[in-house]
């Protein structure tokens, strides 16, 4: 279905903004905070074999860079062109690969499932940035990309996420300044029920074999320097 011209001039903007740094953007953390313990609780969800990764919405692509080292192989997807060029820079020895695609396509979904073959996939905080008419086609791209064999790892925020951001952004001085640079380019943080999540991928012919609580962790900071985590939910699904 494609996400519509201003969501995607929006994600231009933001990435094309955003200084070539580690943890210039609010939600990239070193993958020792994010990705490594994720897939500790994923693993056990692995079973045998070795199946390719896929990062769904990579963004700067720190996360893919350590999935590369983990398994092998690591595809980053973004369908922001701006999102791809930074993941590049980012990874001048190569480890991880990246690709402009967008996750609601589905032709370009069963393309690329077609080219890997059934992957895991590891989602962090994509559905509830997304439009609400592309968030089924992201689960969608879920299933697919998972097929038969594969296994999904998804973190999404709380609802309870939004008084967090709120408070900040009403602080004393106003937001801080990553997060001023998200609301300035018309981006909506949080904007999906805790009950969706769940849902759609189950929607999109997946089971929920485990999920819990975790926080999000952001690399912005409050007034008193304490970091800016927020609560969000995880899930390991698959067929």
């Amino acid at each position: 279905m494609g996400v519509s011209s201003r969501y995607a001039e929006a994600w231009e903007g933001y990435w094309k903004d955003t200084p070539v740094a580690p943890g210039a953007a609010i939600w990239d953390c070193d993958a020792a905070l994010s990705a490594e313990p994720h897939m500790e609780l994923f693993a056990p969800y692995l079973g045998a074999g070795t199946l390719p990764m896929v990062d769904l919405g990579c963004g700067s692509g720190t996360q893919t860079r350590y999935l590369a080292k983990r398994f092998g192989r690591a595809v980053g997807v973004d369908f922001s062109a701006a999102a791809v060029e930074y993941a590049r820079q980012c990874d001048p020895d190569g480890l991880a690969e990246f690709r402009r695609l967008d996750a609601s396509d589905a032709a370009a979904m069963q393309r690329l499932h077609t080219e890997l073959g059934d992957a895991h996939v590891y989602m962090r905080g994509v559905i509830h940035q997304c439009e609400g008419a592309a968030r089924p086609a992201v689960a969608q791209a879920v299933g697919t990309l998972v097929g038969g064999r594969g296994r999904a790892f998804v973190v999404e925020l709380l609802s309870e996420a939004k008084s967090v951001l709120r408070e900040a952004a009403e602080g004393d001085g106003g937001p801080p300044p990553k997060l001023a640079s998200v609301f300035a380019h018309g981006l909506t943080p949080g904007e999906v029920d805790d009950a969706s999540v769940p849902e759609l991928l189950c929607g999109a012919g997946l089971s929920v074999l485990a999920r819990g609580r975790i926080e999000l962790v952001m690399t912005e900071h409050r007034p008193d320097g304490s970091r800016m985590d927020l609560p969000a939910q995880w899930l390991v699904v698959g067929r």
